[in-house]
């Protein structure tokens, strides 16, 4: 006999191979008699949707988090051997800084060596572009924000991401040094990730230089003063975090990992 109330197929009467009556399989689980269901896993699929309230809850976070990171391991998996620029998006052009920028993307280029960058304006424009003026890879991560200015012209490989935690994955994964140039709370925040997870010891050797003396002078000031003598932190290894107004020795020390 069949139930027309319940889609799952028809009812079968118990009999003595089936006491319970049919049996319904859902996956890997099977169900008899009361438990089988009055709906099917293809039915509840195809569905109209009452409610889309399940768009802002975490499991639904989760699913869009796991495919940032399938997209962009699969964007970079082949890139090749590759350092990260940072630095302020509000930096002008007349800015010595994004001059500067701009020729440290060409020689790291012109060394075989792809650029990464957040994608952005400013210091991140000038390194781009650097590098795609010299033909190499040009990389742009860049972060939906409210008032982003998208991806950059001189990007030539990129992508934007919803959360921040996946970009930095990203480049932390894909980058044999950095160079940091003068920035902001997003700058300071990505120097700080990589020479937590550097001193840490959670990577492999990443050479981190910070361009600009007088900038990052009274950071590493304060570094290796007020913080290390309250035994907050290790001595940073001078091999690994290095302060540089040269763009030439920016690029020797960004590169010494990768080369050795």
């Amino acid at each position: 006999m069949t139930d027309e109330k319940n889609p799952a197929g028809p009812v079968s009467a118990p009999t003595p191979e089936e006491p319970l009556g049919q049996t319904y399989h859902r996956g890997p689980v099977i169900m008899r008699g009361p438990m089988i269901p009055a709906d099917t896993t293809t039915g509840n699929l195809l569905a109209p949707e009452g409610s889309t309230d399940w768009l802002h809850m975490d499991p639904w976070r989760v699913l869009r988090i796991q495919a940032e990171f399938v997209d962009g391991f699969g964007a970079l998996a082949e890139l090749g051997p590759a350092v990260t620029v940072f630095g302020s998006a509000r930096t002008p052009r007349t800015d010595p800084m994004y001059r500067a920028a701009r020729h440290v993307g060409r020689k790291l280029a012109e060394a075989g060596v792809a650029v990464i960058t957040g994608g952005g304006p400013g210091i991140m424009e000038a390194a781009n572009s650097g590098a795609a003026r010299a033909g190499g890879k040009s990389v742009g991560l860049g972060i939906e924000l409210p008032h982003e200015q998208g991806i950059n012209k001189w990007v030539n490989l990129g992508m934007t991401f919803r959360y921040f935690f996946v970009r930095k994955t990203m480049f932390v994964k894909y980058s044999g040094g950095a160079i940091v140039f003068p920035g902001g709370f997003g700058t300071l925040d990505e120097a700080f990730e990589l020479l937590t997870l550097v001193q840490t010891h959670k990577v492999a050797r990443v050479p981190v230089v910070l361009f600009g003396s007088e900038y990052w002078g009274g950071l590493m000031d304060w570094l290796e003063g007020t913080v290390s003598e309250a035994g907050n932190i290790s001595p940073l290894d001078p091999d690994l975090v290095q302060v540089t107004d040269d763009e030439d020795e920016a690029v020797r020390v960004a590169l010494s990992e990768l080369r050795s």
